[in-house]
């Protein structure tokens, strides 16, 4: 049986759905704080996360699929469960080194425990990004997702964020812990200060990342945020970047003039 790990906005929907439709049988775990809009969710917290690991097996869940938002919960060492005296303080060495580099341990954990991570688009393939969703972008929009790549690319190493905005060549903005929304929110209130060209949001995997969690996500609110910062484009990493309800995020983006499209 496979297990959901769920947190919030629109990817756990998604998974349980898909996994509904193809009548295969799973559960939602969410921690304390995270929890999906789903029915049947069971509830935990870091400092019981042994204890999380042994009801799965007894429950004979056998794969693990992390998906939706997250954010670092606080941690009480002094209410560890006992299982959990050898596991939590292994992520607590980590926390201070990226999310890539915590996730990683994450995953560490949950396979040594026995249990198989997939990744969201092992489950549901039809999600993944590829080839045009809208109208071909221009050479000047072309030239401005190289430019995010290459800025993407070159901090890659140092776990920062998976998405940047350029306009004109320059960097309005650099996705960071706060993510997506802060990014595009940033660039639409600080528009008077910035470059007035229009600008394309870049969505790309980190090098190296193990895609079976935290993979770069965007949905229809992404549209909107992104029209709302005055932005003309985006650009998403072909076959590394999750299209939550593809037709609305078309609607979207063709009403908004907004051109979406994949490139390596």
């Amino acid at each position: 049986m496979l297990a959901l790990v769920a947190g919030r906005g629109g990817l756990p929907l998604a998974l349980a759905e898909t996994l509904g439709q193809a009548g295969r049988p799973f559960r939602v775990y969410a921690l304390e704080g995270f929890a999906p809009d789903l029915p049947d969710v069971t509830l935990f917290r870091v400092e019981a996360l042994g204890r999380l690991l042994r009801d799965m097996r007894k429950a004979g869940i056998t794969e693990v699929c992390f998906a939706g938002a997250m954010q670092r919960p606080p941690v009480d060492m002094a209410k560890l469960h006992p299982l959990s005296l050898k596991l939590v303080p292994r992520l607590m060495k980590v926390i201070g080194q990226g999310d890539d580099r915590l996730l990683r341990e994450v995953i560490a954990i949950f396979e040594e425990a026995g249990l198989a991570v997939r990744g969201a688009h092992d489950l549901a393939p039809e999600l993944l990004a590829d080839g045009p969703v809208t109208r071909a972008p221009t050479e000047a929009e072309r030239t401005d997702a190289r430019r995010g790549t290459e800025i993407l690319t070159t901090l890659g190493p140092l776990d920062l964020g998976q998405g940047c905005v350029v306009a004109g060549g320059l960097c309005l903005g650099i996705e960071t812990l706060q993510g997506t929304d802060a990014m595009l929110g940033f660039v639409a209130q600080s528009r008077a200060q910035l470059a007035k060209l229009p600008g394309v949001f870049v969505k790309r995997a980190k090098p190296g990342q193990d895609l079976r969690v935290d993979m770069p996500t965007i949905g229809p609110d992404t549209i909107t945020a992104a029209a709302a910062a005055g932005l003309s484009g985006i650009a998403l990493e072909a076959g590394a970047v999750l299209l939550l309800d593809r037709d609305e995020v078309t609607r979207r983006a063709e009403a908004a003039g907004i051109a979406v499209w994949t490139q390596p």
